[in-house]
């Protein structure tokens, strides 16, 4: 779900949003979003398509384990576990 926000730039980055937008044909807040994500994933090394497999993964990993007894299951694994 998109969220509203309000950011303030300088001169110079407004005029270079705008001028990115105008080259991408897109709006300046696309360019702001796209420069987000990009820095993001530059930042983190993590692209937005692992982002969604890894947030999928993650979804059923809860899925999987509504219901279970944690504390049963942590005994287990740690009768199994051999030492380690």
């Amino acid at each position: 779900m998109d969220k509203r926000t309000t950011i303030m730039l300088d001169d110079d980055t407004r005029r270079a949003a705008r001028a990115l937008a105008a080259d991408l044909g897109c709006s300046t807040s696309e360019v702001i979003r796209r420069a987000v994500r990009s820095y993001w994933q530059s930042h983190t090394g993590v692209t937005p398509e692992q982002q969604r497999v890894r947030k999928a993964a993650f979804l059923k990993l809860i899925e999987l384990s509504e219901g279970m007894n944690v504390e049963a299951e942590i005994r287990r694994l740690k009768s199994e576990d051999e030492g380690f």
